[in-house]
């Protein structure tokens, strides 16, 4: 039997015939305020009872902490949901300073907007990134890397990506294209590959990068995307674009609302929940001081 990672929901872990399957990719579709962020904490913080480290938050919301991450954690789980600070350029100390593994977020990663707002054209007809942002860019994954890295070498295994904005035509999106860098290039890189990029120069560090070895097929990841539709219909019937990561992830959860009588329900569904049984029914939840309840 395959093993199951709860996402820290009974109801829902049931809706997806006893959880996520370890290793995989889920996009979480829904509306600004509908709940994914709720979802999202639930999720990294059930880490701490299944792993015994908590998932680790990364927000990709270019107007920082508008989601108010630290404000649901603390409220919902006594958590202080510390920003990750230490950065690791080629051959500087890769180690992280005491204290700085209870830092669980991070918001390193602050673009949004099209793909092209970054580029150039070049003489040939194409697009390459312009210089100053390539740089920019690749020195917020000195801080990125060494973030996923250490928490994952220290235990954790549930992984949420957050603040992922609408757009018309997701190829377009320069969020889904540092997404797919991250997660083709960092969260699912091989541990002992990923630290010897990391800790620099490799005979220095051989024995901290084979001491923390893990499996990254073993690293679930919830990708939370934020869309225009708001009702769940709308949701059900959003066809699938080039270049949306949902086409390729193993399990999407639609979040919407419907108009019941006098009051507006929030709804949930599991649209594809690829390797196993799912339920096909409409579930309703409510958004309460103390979380979600299904």
């Amino acid at each position: 039997m395959v093993d199951r990672v709860s996402t820290g929901l009974p109801k829902l872990d049931a809706m997806l015939g006893g959880g996520l399957l370890p290793g995989t990719l889920t996009c979480v579709y829904g509306a600004t305020g509908i709940g994914k962020t709720h979802l999202g904490l639930t999720f990294a913080e059930h880490g701490r009872v299944a792993d015994g480290a908590r998932g680790i938050v990364l927000d990709m919301n270019g107007r920082g902490d508008s989601q108010q991450h630290d404000e649901y954690a603390a409220r919902l789980f006594r958590w202080p949901l510390k920003a990750w600070t230490h950065t690791v350029t080629p051959m500087s100390e890769p180690y992280p300073p005491a204290g700085e593994l209870d830092a669980f977020y991070s918001n390193a990663l602050r673009w949004v907007g099209r793909v092209r707002d970054f580029q150039v054209p070049t003489p040939d007809g194409s697009f390459e990134f312009v210089w100053n942002w390539k740089a920019t860019y690749g020195h917020a994954l000195y801080t990125v890397r060494p973030f996923v890295y250490y928490h994952l070498a220290a235990g954790t295994r549930h992984v949420v990506v957050d603040g992922v904005e609408p757009m018309d035509a997701p190829a377009d999106s320069i969020q889904f294209f540092m997404f797919n860098e991250l997660y083709r290039t960092i969260l699912h890189r091989d541990a002992e590959t990923l630290g010897m990029e990391i800790c620099l120069p490799v005979w220095k560090h051989r024995e901290f990068i084979d001491a923390h070895r893990y499996d990254h097929a073993r690293v679930t990841t919830l990708l939370l995307v934020t869309t225009e539709e708001t009702r769940l219909e709308d949701l059900l019937a959003r066809k699938v674009a080039t270049g949306d990561v949902g086409a390729t992830a193993n399990t999407i959860l639609a979040l919407g609302s419907e108009r019941v009588g006098s009051r507006l329900a929030r709804l949930l569904c599991v649209v594809k929940h690829r390797g196993s049984a799912m339920s096909d029914g409409i579930v309703e939840y409510k958004i309460t001081p103390t979380g979600i309840e299904m």
